[in-house]
């Protein structure tokens, strides 16, 4: 009975989203799809961008003290939690490229075309 009842509101919901799209003006959802899809774009290409430098540098810091570790066991503990500490900060890095991202593709679409089509 749940199944059918989730269903059921499903399709509900699909039917009054889609009257709502076969009604808008042509011209406006055009450019609004435009503009919604080239920020998702840039946005797209920018977390690609600025995940890599710090993925590259994540790796370079796990080898330099696994290596030290390697040759000097005795200080793998402090090692070990400089080497956390710097990968927190290389992280923060990527989650700066992950903010800008989600800036583009929220705040940035509600421009005029995608507010007319909006409604």
């Amino acid at each position: 009975m749940r199944k059918l009842a989730v269903l059921l509101s499903t399709m509900l919901a699909v039917i009054g989203a889609s009257s709502l799209a076969f009604a808008a003006d042509v011209q406006v959802t055009v450019a609004a799809l435009d503009t919604v899809s080239t920020i998702a774009l840039a946005a797209g290409f920018g977390i690609a961008l600025g995940v890599s430098a710090p993925a590259i540098g994540q790796g370079l810091a796990v080898f330099a003290t696994v290596s030290g570790i390697a040759r000097n066991p005795e200080v793998a503990g402090t090692l070990r939690v400089n080497m956390l500490i710097g990968l927190a900060l290389i992280e923060s890095l990527a989650i700066y490229a992950l903010v800008v991202a989600l800036l583009l593709i929220y705040a940035f679409p509600f421009n005029s075309a995608v507010a007319a089509f909006l409604g």
